[in-house]
């Protein structure tokens, strides 16, 4: 796809919404439909930020592999390309994906689809950051992870030993972007939606309206 940013890539990590295995701790509250109805929800949701943000770029990274109907209708309206995830972690596996990505880019950013907070004006504000001189950009998250992170170039040592899916994420992050001698920015925090409470949250925001068909600001 073209953009009016020629030198952005931006990658989306996602699950397939298969029930019972996407959105899990939503599953006592929304049923394992729901949920994945859910997770199909934010994917659009997060494609359409992403591709608002006239990347030269958009791929999307799935697991557990990049057939489902759903992944394909999302990327095919994107616009984006669909990859398979790889590796033992999302550690690695978003190593892998920056590795490929930025030798054909000069920035790349990686979004989940978890924040539907995240706007068209963070990705911006993101890609600035990286053009100003920063050898990365991250959103830290309310839970203690992150929600964005952007690199200029390849650094695999850090996604390596971080206790994913902890509250230590970003902390652990920051030691790690130290130990790398990069010089780095930090955007504001965000929120994602793991829990019910983040589900009533959404709700109330209407970030996401009933027919998921809002469009990102």
């Amino acid at each position: 796809m073209s953009g009016t940013n020629p030198d952005l890539a931006i990658l989306v990590f996602a699950k397939a919404p298969v029930p019972g295995t996407a959105k899990t701790r939503l599953i006592p509250l929304l049923g394992a439909d729901g949920a994945a109805e859910l997770q199909g929800c934010l994917l659009r949701h997060a494609l359409a930020t992403a591709r608002a943000a006239a990347p030269a770029k958009l791929d999307l990274w799935c697991t557990p592999d990049a057939g489902h109907p759903a992944l394909v209708t999302a990327a095919g309206d994107a616009g984006a390309t669909l990859h398979v995830q790889s590796g033992d972690d999302i550690g690695a596996r978003m190593a892998q994906a920056f590795a490929q990505s930025l030798a054909q880019t000069k920035y790349a950013i990686c979004i989940g689809t978890d924040c539907p907070a995240l706007t068209v004006r963070h990705l911006h504000d993101a890609a600035a950051a990286l053009r100003a001189g920063h050898d990365a950009v991250i959103s830290p998250a309310e839970d203690g992870g992150y929600t964005l992170i952007g690199l200029t170039r390849n650094e695999p040592q850090l996604f390596a030993g971080i206790a994913w899916s902890s509250d230590q994420v970003m902390a652990q992050t920051r030691e790690r972007l130290q130990d790398c001698g990069l010089r780095w920015q930090e955007l504001e925090t965000l929120w994602d939606v793991d829990r019910p409470e983040d589900w009533q949250r959404l709700q109330r925001s209407g970030l996401i309206d009933e027919r998921h068909e809002k469009p990102p600001a």
